[in-house]
């Protein structure tokens, strides 16, 4: 579950000595995993390239029950991508 939030609603709190970047195709996206574990729990999304797209499983607490899930056209994505914000 991805959750796009502008940079003045994310503050990393800790942890960020722990990750390392990986950019794909055009580099634009810079998607940040963990070092140890492996885990994308954020990153700058081509789509989204002034925003944070958060993994909401990586939230503390239960959060998920918070949001909507809506289905999105991951293959056609750039025509879609109106449809996420």
């Amino acid at each position: 579950m991805h959750l796009i939030v502008p940079p003045e609603r994310f503050t990393l709190l800790q942890g960020d000595d722990s990750l390392i970047a990986y950019t794909f195709n055009t580099g634009i996206a810079k998607h940040l995993f963990c070092k140890t574990c492996g885990i994308h729990s954020f990153y700058r999304p081509r789509s989204h390239p002034d925003s944070y797209d958060v993994n909401v499983h990586c939230l503390d607490g239960d959060v998920v029950s918070k949001f909507e899930v809506v289905d999105f056209d991951g293959t056609n994505w750039e025509a879609n991508i109106e449809k996420i914000l």
